[in-house]
């Protein structure tokens, strides 16, 4: 199964410091004789060998030309930026939350096929406005941001219209508790599953619930996580959101995808999951 998303960002960084510290100790260098030759203190030297701080690409080029490997720059400087790439921590991204559900434009205009898992929540390119408007007002009271939910929950509507474009597929699969977790009013979470049965119906779209009561779960319950075609994976942490590119990782969370949507209902019986979310919300 997957490794935690976290814990893979690290090793990238890890394989890096790793690469300069052999590079390092097979010039016969000590750490100090290299902070020497590259012009900063030997504390920076044991920070980057451990992980703890990511070398600049202006540093690798020093480390190497030290170790007189200046051939072995350009790969580790592509490692580097790819292993930094992988966690954007959310406080760094897109500032303000209308702006980042605008910045993932491109890769959904790039995409046809889409493959999203949600334990929590109906994902994104399901969102109806008012209940888009209640999760994006939770995120932005919860991380400070300003208060811009409204708009922000009108510039994801306008992005998800993304799957009814020709030419594209879907393929959505959620657990039943997020059919009950309320995210804004009474009458959003109402028009919400109220969409759920009219976006499920789309051509292009396969919406599969896992029952709360399926049995034989191959995978436990994972982290919200979305494919885009074979090459590039999103998960999203509380903290961060991890940016995936490397084949192998990809492939282990399409190997939990399809384990996932084997587990889950289609057409009636999820519909009826939907209907059930209803009743209760009704009688609430």
């Amino acid at each position: 199964m997957p490794a935690s998303p976290s814990s893979s960002a690290q090793a990238a960084r890890e394989t890096v410091a790793t690469r300069l510290r052999d590079l390092r100790k097979g010039a016969g260098l000590t750490v100090a004789e290299l902070a020497g030759l590259c012009g900063w203190h030997h504390s920076k030297t044991s920070r980057i060998e451990n992980a703890r701080t990511a070398p600049s690409a202006r540093d690798i080029r020093h480390w190497c030309r030290a170790c007189d490997q200046p051939d072995e720059a350009p790969d580790l400087v592509v490692r580097s930026v790819n292993a930094e790439s992988m966690y954007s921590e959310w406080r760094h991204q897109v500032q303000g939350l209308k702006k980042l559900q605008s910045s993932w434009s491109q890769l959904f205009a790039e995409t046809r096929l889409f493959r999203i898992y949600s334990s929590t929540l109906v994902p994104g390119l399901l969102q109806a406005e008012g209940y888009a408007g209640g999760v994006l007002g939770t995120i932005a009271r919860f991380r400070g941001y300003p208060e811009e939910g409204d708009e922000a929950a009108r510039a994801r509507v306008d992005r998800s219209r993304v799957i009814h474009d020709s030419g594209r597929r879907a393929v959505f699969v959620i657990e039943e508790a997020a059919l009950y977790y309320r995210m804004g009013d009474p009458d959003a979470m109402a028009a919400q599953l109220g969409y759920l049965l009219t976006a499920g119906a789309l051509p292009a779209v396969s919406l599969g619930v896992i029952p709360s009561t399926a049995e034989r779960r191959t995978v436990w319950p994972l982290e919200t996580f979305h494919v885009y075609d074979d090459r590039f994976v999103s998960v999203e942490l509380l903290s961060a959101e991890v940016n995936i590119t490397q084949p192998s990782e990809i492939a282990l969370y399409l190997a939990a995808f399809e384990q996932l949507r084997g587990m889950a209902v289609y057409g009636a019986a999820a519909r009826a999951l939907v209907v059930n979310a209803i009743e209760a919300l009704r009688v609430a």
